[in-house]
């Protein structure tokens, strides 16, 4: 029995890792807005997504095995310069203001616990962030990001330990709930963006990659050699890490909603505020308040230690890519400097942003949202490449999967003009 266990934890990877870091904190603030804001409004946007994140991410882990090359370097080889640089130009910014938001929420969550500086905590961060993803082989730093995954148990554990109303929960998770009005749209665009995050599809996509070549299946101008058990496992990780970042998504916006909604608070302005929804989870013990502090400090800077270097790694594999330079995190830093100096800049460019004055609780909600707004043709141009025959063969999109990767891309670019639309007709 363990060793089946121990043969199917074997199997995960990329995309374990993908889910988890889609709950980093740009993810964890939004959830935890949602839950305050509207209760358990939005809690089917959890069930409902799923099916679309998986479509998206297998899409995407698909390219990466079936080319053992990453999103850009297929769009380079098989489009125009101008789809390649667009696209690159979105991820790359996409990213770069995620990686400052994240920063700076690690700073401000450590803040609540340790009487160090905020300016002192991001620099502290964002150098621990740089040293880990250059100067770690990827064997070893794999293995760190998954334990980092862990990092989310907080929320389930506090779900258990309170008393919710059962019969509205299951009721809301299963059936749709709308309000026409930009706050409702709003916050769903964030949802959906932090979720169905651009950084998510080149990242997976080129962790596969990365995997390929750790288990010497990619040989030099010849395609990968694939089997149907790779593949096989390769959807299996994808769906279990989508699984696991839907479960915690859906018990962090459950706890929001019972904890703070329910007590009136209805606006997340500091990470104060986002680590009261942990206050049940310690209530028996004394300095609860602290301690729910202390909870919420280590799940925002663990997922963020994780998030942070797949922003930038995503970023630098896009870039690289379209500038025909080595890449990968397997390659040491001096095979590497193009790829390393990118996600040194991408990262210090992120801290910078930290410096002029955006609040960080609020600057994670609004870049969640700004993702959602990225992903709409960046699906479009995913969705084409997955089911080109040219560039797939045999592995090109199925008529399932091309169902639900279309869907994707239609829900998204819906949430997006509601959004514009509401706000235009208050």
């Amino acid at each position: 029995m363990f060793r089946g266990i121990r043969r199917f934890f074997k199997k995960l990877g990329p995309g374990v890792i993908t889910g988890a870091a889609d709950d980093d904190p740009s993810g964890i603030a939004t959830y935890t807005q949602t839950g305050a804001q509207f209760g358990y409004g939005q809690l089917w946007t959890t069930i409902f997504i799923l099916p679309l994140m998986v479509s998206i991410q297998e899409a995407c882990a698909r390219i990466g095995a079936v080319t053992g090359k990453g999103i850009a370097k297929v769009i380079k080889e098989n489009y125009s310069k101008k789809l390649l640089y667009f696209t690159v130009f979105l991820v790359v910014v996409a990213n770069t203001i995620n990686i400052g938001a994240d920063i700076g929420a690690m700073a401000e969550a450590a803040n609540l616990v340790l009487p160090i500086g905020f300016p002192l905590l991001a620099i502290m961060f964002t150098a621990i962030v740089l040293i880990l993803e250059i100067f770690v082989s990827y064997k070893n730093y794999a293995k760190i990001l998954k334990w980092l995954a862990l990092s989310l148990l907080a929320y389930p554990l506090t779900l258990i330990l309170i008393s919710h109303p059962w019969g509205e929960i299951i009721r809301a998770t299963f059936v749709p709930h709308f309000e026409f009005s930009f706050s409702f749209f709003f916050i769903i665009t964030g949802v959906l963006g932090t979720t169905i995050s651009p950084y998510m599809f080149f990242w997976e996509a080129s962790e596969e990659v990365e995997e390929e070549k750790e288990k010497r299946l990619t040989h030099r101008n010849a395609p990968p050699t694939l089997t149907g058990k790779f593949m096989k496992n390769m959807r299996t990780d994808n769906f279990v890490g989508m699984i696991f970042t839907q479960l915690a998504t859906w018990a962090i916006i459950v706890v929001a909603g019972t904890v703070l909604f329910s007590a009136g608070i209805n606006n997340i302005e500091t990470a104060a505020d986002a680590a009261k929804a942990l206050e049940p989870l310690v209530q028996t013990f004394p300095n609860a308040g602290y301690l729910a502090k202390l909870i919420f400090a280590t799940g925002i800077i663990g997922l963020g230690l994780l998030a942070v270097p797949v922003l930038s790694g995503s970023a630098s594999y896009a870039l690289s890519e379209a500038l025909n330079w080595k890449e990968g995190l397997n390659l040491k830093l001096k095979r590497a400097h193009g790829f390393y100096g990118i996600i040194t800049i991408a990262t210090l460019v992120g801290l910078a942003i930290n410096f002029i004055g955006i609040d960080p609780i609020k600057a994670l909600v609004f870049t969640a949202v700004f993702n959602g707004l990225v992903a709409v043709p960046l699906i479009f141009i995913i969705a084409r490449v997955a089911n080109n025959k040219k560039i797939m063969g045999e592995w090109k999109s199925s008529l399932l999967s091309n169902v639900f990767v279309w869907l994707t891309f239609v829900i998204m670019l819906a949430s997006s003009v509601a959004m514009f639309y509401s706000l235009f007709n208050k």
